[in-house]
C-alpha cells in the first residue's frame, strides 16, 4: 500500500462512465500465433514438483513447501496449501504482486480447494540472478528481446503452476480457477487465453493493460520505469505489443471477475479498466474505491468483494 501522497492525480480525470469507456489497442497479426505456440512449448515440460511439509500447524489447512520445474531452467517455489477436514474437489493457483509473497493467504473465499501460490521467477521464492528482484528491475527484463521477455517467462511459470496441481492432484482437472493480484493480475490476464485447463478467474487491479495508454500516464509502480526506458529508447512497444493484457483480454471466454479501482497510483486505472472492458466472454465487475491505497472504506469493500467471490467460484 502506498502512504505518501503523489504529486499527481491517482484518477488521471477518468469518471467510472469515461473508464468504462476505455477502449484497447489493436493487436499484432501474429498475436495469436505468438502465444499458442508459447503454451504448447511450455506443455511439453513435466514441472516434476517436489513438496516438504512445513513446521508448525494450522487449524484448517496442512502446509507445504514447493517448488517445480518451469522453462528456460527456473525452478519456481512457493507454497501449497491442502485443506484438512474438506475433500479437495477443486484447485487454484494464485498470482502475487510486484512486491513478491512472503507467504501464503489463508482466508481466501474458495472451500474445498487445494491451493498453489507460485512465485513467479526472478522475485520472492523465485529469485535467481541476474534476473532483479525489485519491481523496475525486473519490469524491464529483456524488454528489448520480445521472444525473452521476463513477463513471457512468468506466464508460463503460470501454466505450469496448473500442471503442477494436475499432476499432483489428477482429480481437479477440470476445476481449476485461478486468482491473480495487480502483477498476478495482468500476467493472468496473459495467461488464460491460451489456458483451457482454467475455467473460471478473478483479476484484483490488473496491470499491463493498454500499453500505449500507459506510457502517457505517471505512476508509482512499474509502469514508471517502463515510461523512463521508452523516453531513453524508443521502442519499447515493438516488445510491449506481445504483452498487452487488455489485447489478451479479447480472447478469454471463460467467467471472469474483475476488482478495478477510480483511484490508483501505482497501477493507473485506464489500464485496468482496459482489460475488463476488453473481456470477451462472462464478466463481472467490482469497482474500488482505491487500488494500492489505504481508504476509509477499504475493510467495508474488501468484505463486500469476499462475498463476492464466494459466489463467483462456487460452480468451478
Amino acid at each position: 500500500m502506498i502512504s505518501d501522497k503523489p504529486s499527481f492525480d491517482p484518477t488521471y480525470g477518468y469518471s467510472l462512465e469515461s473508464l468504462l469507456r476505455v477502449g484497447w489497442p489493436e493487436e499484432p497479426g501474429d498475436f495469436v500465433d505468438f502465444w499458442e505456440s508459447r503454451y504448447r512449448r511450455t506443455l511439453t515440460i513435466h514441472p516434476d514438483p517436489e513438496m516438504t511439509r512445513c513446521k508448525g500447524d494450522h487449524p484448517d489447512f496442512d502446509v507445504y513447501d514447493i517448488g517445480y520445474r518451469s522453462t528456460d531452467g527456473f525452478i519456481i517455489g512457493g507454497w501449497l496449501l491442502k485443506p484438512k477436514r474438506e475433500p479437495i474437489r477443486r484447485g487454484l493457483v494464485v498470482g502475487h504482486g510486484y512486491g513478491g509473497r512472503e507467504a501464503p493467504d489463508f482466508d481466501l473465499p474458495v472451500g474445498e480447494a487445494v491451493i498453489l501460490f507460485p512465485c513467479f521467477r526472478g522475485l520472492a521464492r523465485s529469485r535467481r540472478p541476474p534476473v532483479p528482484d525489485n519491481p523496475a528491475g525486473h519490469v524491464l527484463y529483456e524488454i528489448d528481446r520480445r521472444d525473452r521477455y521476463i513477463l513471457g517467462g512468468c506466464v508460463e511459470d503460470l501454466w505450469l503452476a496448473v500442471s503442477t496441481l494436475i499432476s499432483a492432484f489428477p482429480h481437479i482437472e477440470g476445476h481449476i480457477g485461478y486468482l491473480g493480484i495487480s502483477f498476478g493480475g495482468g500476467i493472468g490476464a496473459l495467461a488464460l487465453p491460451w489456458e483451457p485447463r482454467i475455467r473460471i478467474a478473478h483479476l484484483n487491479v490488473p496491470t499491463f493493460g493498454h500499453h500505449p495508454l500507459r506510457l502517457t500516464l505517471r505512476t508509482l509502480g512499474s509502469g514508471e520505469a517502463v515510461r523512463r526506458y521508452e523516453r531513453r529508447h524508443g521502442s519499447v512497444l515493438e516488445t510491449l505489443r506481445y504483452y498487452d493484457a487488455a489485447c489478451a483480454a479479447r480472447h478469454i471466454h471463460i467467467p471472469v471477475h474483475v476488482a478495478a479501482a477510480l483511484f490508483d497510483p501505482v497501477v493507473a486505472p485506464p489500464g485496468q479498466f482496459a482489460i475488463y472492458n476488453a473481456l470477451a466472454g462472462p464478466k463481472s465487475l467490482f469497482v474500488l474505491q482505491a487500488g494500492h491505497s489505504d481508504y476509509p472504506e477499504q475493510r467495508e469493500q474488501e468484505r463486500e468483494l469476499l462475498a463476492e467471490l464466494r459466489t463467483f467460484f462456487e460452480p468451478l
